[in-house]
């Protein structure tokens, strides 16, 4: 264990005693300080370069557990509600493909070591992050559901009415009903519970951001598995939207089952 002897350690043994430690258990560490201080106080250049690293991703962590509760603050700041539910949709715009919603419920007064962090609009978050952070969100949320408007629904109905409809859906369906639903940019329409639109809200809302990756991460993988069977149109890369290699295939194959009429009568 690292102490202030630490001058009497080689480097290597140094380097190995921190890589012991995780950026969460340091963080947690009351003692964490004065882990950096003594190896500030070493006089190697090599030590002193691994406690300004270790300073780096100490202050990199904090900033990630500030901003993700600030965003849980955010979601507590429309009254004493019990349970507040976000909900935000993933597919309004692609070629092809269902339009997929999810409201997700979270425990807005956890401590700071159960929030979820790195939650956010999931477009700005890594694939491979938004898969860990969907399982993880599914895990620790009170409630959640995802609704689904398909190709069909949408040329039928039009996609505002399938839009509304899997917020409304989503959010009528959680197993726990809740006092507030704050809905990403659009107020969800025929909803009997106390409802805020939110600009942006998958930046703002814990609640909006988790449903925001759950959404999204369900929708991607279902287009990878039409790819599929529709190996043309790129599917597994472009989730369905008007992409130029997309847009070639639309042109040389023709459009599919998935593809959305509505959608492409200036294409075809």
């Amino acid at each position: 264990m690292i102490s202030k002897d630490i001058k009497s350690l080689s480097f290597t043994k140094i380097k190995e005693e921190i890589n012991k430690i995780s950026i969460v258990d340091l963080y947690k560490n009351e003692d964490s300080a004065k882990i950096i201080d003594w190896l500030k106080n070493d006089k190697r250049k090599n030590v002193l370069a691994l406690a300004n690293k270790v300073q780096r991703e100490l202050d990199s962590y904090s900033n990630e557990v500030k901003r993700v509760k600030a965003m849980y603050d955010f979601d507590k700041s429309f009254g004493n509600h019990k349970y507040v539910a976000g909900v935000d949709e993933v597919g309004r715009g692609p070629l092809a493909g269902p339009i997929v919603a999810c409201s997700v419920i979270l425990d807005l007064n956890v401590l700071d070591k159960d929030l979820i962090l790195y939650i956010n609009d999931s477009k700005k978050v890594k694939e491979s992050k938004r898969e860990e952070l969907s399982k993880i969100i599914k895990e620790k949320a009170l409630s959640y559901h995802i609704a689904v408007s398909s190709n069909e629904e949408i040329d039928e109905k039009g996609i505002a009415f399938s839009n509304n409809k899997v917020f409304l859906e989503s959010c009528n369906s959680l197993t726990i009903k809740p006092d507030l639903v704050l809905s990403d940019g659009y107020l969800v329409k025929n909803i009997q519970i106390e409802n805020k639109s939110v600009i942006k809200g998958d930046t703002k809302s814990a609640c909006i951001a988790a449903a925001s990756i759950v959404a999204k991460v369900y929708r991607d993988n279902l287009m990878k598995e039409y790819a599929k069977k529709y190996s043309h149109y790129d599917f597994e890369n472009n989730v369905g939207y008007g992409t130029s290699k997309h847009i070639e295939a639309l042109k040389r194959y023709g459009k599919c089952e998935i593809h959305r009429n509505s959608f492409l009568t200036k294409l075809l």
